[in-house]
């Protein structure tokens, strides 16, 4: 049987503006519980069982104000456009014309296609090489053998590692400061070693990244700011 989540839909909360809200019907859960993500801004409710989907609904304009008072503090959404500065490891870097790559000087797109998408490739690309450098000393550091690395654009973790030794991570971190990105690499090796959250385990990453705390904070303060950023064709 499964105790988890059992169904997942989106309702509109009526208002000034009317906002979409992902219900969820859980058998673990005991109270609504109601969360404004500050990754993306989606709002979800999580109910018991027992309760209708109209009383939800009736708990979620109750809490109306709280709801639309969360979102007016997310970051916007900043699109990518020729002469916008984008944070490319911690320093702004303006998008300009020509033939596709990034240095100090900018992150150089063609001027035939939307910069966002050319953009995008450009940071996942220095993203692969970065965190694959990265992963390959910590490893080698502590003596662990990683698996295959992948890339993903995900919104509720900056890394994840399976118990095969896989490790996936969100190519945005390319845009945070380098001792970030390489805090989130020595995190996911430490993992290869202890599959949990244990004393064990942050002294593991505290071998190869003494200041973890420092870039875990940056992560927590800035992070939200890194998935503001849309790269989509328009």
């Amino acid at each position: 049987m499964n105790m988890g989540v059992q169904q997942s839909h989106v309702k509109v909360l009526p208002g000034d503006p009317p906002v979409e809200i992902v219900l969820r019907r859980s058998a673990r859960a005991r109270r609504m519980t109601l969360r404004v993500s500050a990754l993306d801004g989606r709002i979800s409710l999580t109910r018991p069982m027992r309760v209708s989907e109209a009383e939800a609904m009736r708990f979620a304009s109750e809490k109306a104000p709280w709801i639309r008072a969360q979102v007016a503090r997310l970051e916007p959404v900043r699109r990518v456009a020729l002469s916008v500065a984008i944070p490319v490891e911690g320093v702004p870097l303006a998008v300009c014309s020509g033939i596709p790559g990034v240095d100090a000087a900018g992150i150089r797109v063609s001027t035939t296609r939307p910069p966002g998408p050319q953009v995008a490739a450009i940071l996942k690309t220095l993203a692969r090489e970065r965190l694959a450098a990265a992963v390959v000393r910590h490893a080698a550091a502590l003596d662990l053998s990683p698996g295959r690395l992948t890339l993903r654009d995900t919104r509720s973790r900056w890394g994840s590692c399976t118990g095969r030794g896989d490790l996936m991570f969100s190519w945005r971190l390319v845009m945070a400061p380098a001792d970030v990105l390489d805090y989130v690499a020595a995190h996911e090796v430490a993992h290869l070693r202890h599959m949990d959250h244990s004393r064990a385990f942050w002294a593991t990453v505290e071998r190869t990244r003494p200041d973890w705390r420092d870039q875990r904070d940056w992560l927590r303060t800035h992070g939200p700011a890194l998935h503001a950023w849309s790269f989509a064709a328009d």
